[in-house]
C-alpha cells in the first residue's frame, strides 16, 4: 500500500501524512510542484521526528509521476467527492497506490483519467471535503483492513 499527494497545498497535511505513513510503514509519494518548498523543516511541526522513518519518494511532476508508476504495474486509486464509488464498497489491494489531490483544487481532469478507480468518503450534504489528513487516514485504514495488512 502506498499513499501519493498530488501538487500539496498546506506542508502541516503533508507532515502529518508522511507521519502516518511512517506509523503504518507506508511509502508516500509527493508529486510536485508543491505550494511550498518541499523539505523537512516545513513538514517538522506535524511529523515530529518521525519524518526519519517515512519511505518517501518526491516526483518532479505528474508524467514523471505516472512514467514510474505505469511502469511498476500499481494500480492508481483517486480519492475525490467528484467519485460514485463509495471507499468501503471498493476492493483494495496490498500493491495500490492511494492517491489525493490539492486541497485547494483536487486534481485536473487528466490525472483523474489516467486513475484505475475513483472513490468518495461519503460525507454530510451541503459540506465540500474533509481535510486530506483526514480522508488520508480514513482511507489507508480501511485499504490496510480489507489486506489485511500490519505495520512492520
Amino acid at each position: 500500500m502506498q499513499i501519493a499527494l498530488y501538487q500539496p497545498d498546506i506542508p502541516q497535511n503533508t507532515g502529518t501524512i508522511l507521519r502516518l505513513c511512517a506509523c503504518m510503514g507506508v511509502a508516500a509519494h509527493i508529486i510536485e510542484p508543491a505550494g511550498f518548498p518541499v523539505s523537512d523543516r516545513n513538514f517538522r511541526r506535524a511529523g515530529m521526528d518521525y519524518l526519519d522513518q517515512v519511505n518517501c519518494m518526491r516526483h518532479d511532476s505528474w508524467t514523471r509521476f505516472e512514467d514510474w508508476r505505469r511502469q511498476e504495474g500499481y494500480r492508481l486509486l483517486l480519492f475525490t467527492t467528484k467519485a460514485a464509488t463509495p471507499y468501503l464498497d471498493f476492493r483494495y489491494q496490498s500493491s495500490d497506490i492511494l492517491l489525493f489531490g490539492r486541497e485547494s483544487a483536487g486534481v485536473p481532469s487528466a490525472v483523474a483519467e489516467a486513475a484505475d478507480a475513483r472513490l468518495v468518503i461519503p460525507i454530510q450534504p451541503g459540506l465540500r471535503s474533509l481535510n486530506v489528513a483526514m480522508a488520508v487516514a480514513m482511507a489507508l485504514g480501511e485499504a490496510l483492513r480489507q489486506t489485511q495488512a500490519a505495520p512492520d
